[in-house]
């Protein structure tokens, strides 16, 4: 009876640890690695309709978030800083990475397009 409860508690012990095992796994720092590099590559063109400074958004008609499984369209989105507003203007060509940041849409990233 006590090797049955010394493996049941062994087992029990092991399973708890598995969690931590695999956040410190080369997997773990794997996953990391690749969320960093796929937001470099999710960067999507898009044209600046309109800046509103006063609401810190700005409408961007732009081709597929692949991130975000949205297709092309306009939309509004805020902005991950306030001051990138300052450098966009209606017509500009960018490129930039949007994501949900609280529960809303945000650029996160932006680049003049070049």
């Amino acid at each position: 009876m006590k090797m049955k409860r010394l493996l049941a508690t062994t087992f029990a012990l092991s399973v708890l640890a598995l969690p931590a095992a695999y956040a410190e796994s080369d997997h773990g720092a794997h996953s990391g690695s690749h969320a960093a590099a796929s937001t470099e590559t999710a960067m999507t063109d898009g044209v600046v309709k309109k800046v509103d400074k006063s609401a810190g958004k700005v409408t961007l008609s732009h081709g597929p978030l692949t991130n975000l499984g949205m297709p092309a369209m306009t939309m509004v989105f805020r902005v991950k800083e306030a001051a990138w507003l300052g450098q966009m203007k209606a017509g500009d060509k960018i490129r930039f990475v949007a994501d949900k940041v609280n529960g809303v849409l945000t650029v996160v990233q932006f680049e003049a397009a070049k």
